[in-house]
Parts: C-alpha cells; sequence; structure tokens
C-alpha cells in the first residue's frame, strides 16, 4: 500500500469537491448566532473547524472561495503552492512546506474572499496539510469557481484560471 493509500485508510479521507481528499477533525461546540453576521452568513456558525486534507501531484485543489479565512498547516510530503487571486485582481502565491531558507512556511492563512487553488510542487508525490476556518466552514460558504465567469472577471490571470479549475 502506498503512502497516499495509507493516509487515506488510516484517517477515512473522502474525496472533496475541489480536488483532493480531506476529513473534518474538528468542530467547535460553541456557536455564532446568525444574528452576529447577518450580512455574511446565512445561519449560526461554530467558532472554529479543521480538517486534514491530503492533495496528489495527479490533482489539484480547484480555485474556490469561502468567506473566511483558512489557515493552511503542513504536515508531510511534498510542498504544496497556494495560488491566490484577491477579490480586486491581484495575483500572489505562498508556499507552503518546510525549506524555511527558501520562502516556504510551515503554517499560511488565505484571506477571506480571496479566489484561491493550491497544486503539489513535487511529481509523483503528495501534500498531507490541515486546513483551520473561523468563524467554521459550512458549504453554504464555499463557491467552487467556473472558469469562465472566472476568466472573465481576472482576464490577466485566465491561463491559471484555465489550468486551475474544472469545467
Amino acid at each position: 500500500m502506498s503512502t497516499i493509500e495509507k493516509l487515506i485508510t488510516r484517517f477515512d479521507l473522502k474525496e472533496h469537491p475541489e480536488g483532493g481528499y480531506f476529513k473534518e477533525t474538528y468542530r467547535s461546540e460553541g456557536v455564532i448566532p446568525e444574528t452576529v453576521f447577518p450580512e455574511v452568513f446565512e445561519g449560526s456558525r461554530n467558532y472554529c473547524t479543521g480538517i486534514y486534507f491530503l492533495l496528489t501531484s495527479d490533482a489539484f485543489s480547484a480555485f474556490h472561495r469561502i468567506r473566511q479565512d483558512e489557515m493552511w498547516h503542513f504536515y508531510q510530503g511534498s510542498p504544496l503552492t497556494i495560488h491566490m487571486i484577491s477579490p480586486h485582481g491581484d495575483y500572489s502565491k505562498q508556499v507552503v512546506g518546510l525549506d524555511f531558507d527558501n520562502g516556504e512556511l510551515p503554517q499560511f492563512t488565505v484571506p477571506k474572499e480571496y479566489w484561491f487553488a493550491a497544486e503539489v510542487n513535487q511529481p509523483d508525490s503528495y501534500s498531507f496539510v490541515g486546513c483551520t476556518v473561523s468563524p467554521g466552514f459550512d458549504f453554504r460558504d464555499f463557491e467552487l469557481a467556473a472558469e469562465e465567469s472566472l476568466s472573465r472577471k481576472f482576464s490577466k490571470h485566465k491561463d491559471l484560471i484555465s489550468r486551475l479549475t474544472r469545467g
């Protein structure tokens, strides 16, 4: 059994709609009532959530956005690159990994409302990471990008968007 198969089995990971595999590992008992952020969230949100996330080099995490900040934590495997497009169309990227001398970070936070995608840096490899979201993640806050509309909105990034979206 490969390391990837062992991780999927050991942590009971399931396919994620954006690509890769995940399992929720934490959802706080505390809840923020909908009345606190009615203009941002539909319904109440837990204070915080956490997941394991496994991405392989033969896949990618497609461009998507959520309404909260999302912190990524590196565990093992290949470093991965997070590609981000701000709401104003500015592109940036960050490598999440352990080669600190070359600018990699073991933890990085993607700001809320940024479109972002991720890919494993080394061929024939994987990245095993964790993601923490606060207020807690809910699929009502998740928007998977459509290539055509995102490319129309951010045309200067259309090649990257085309490469890291599905349909």
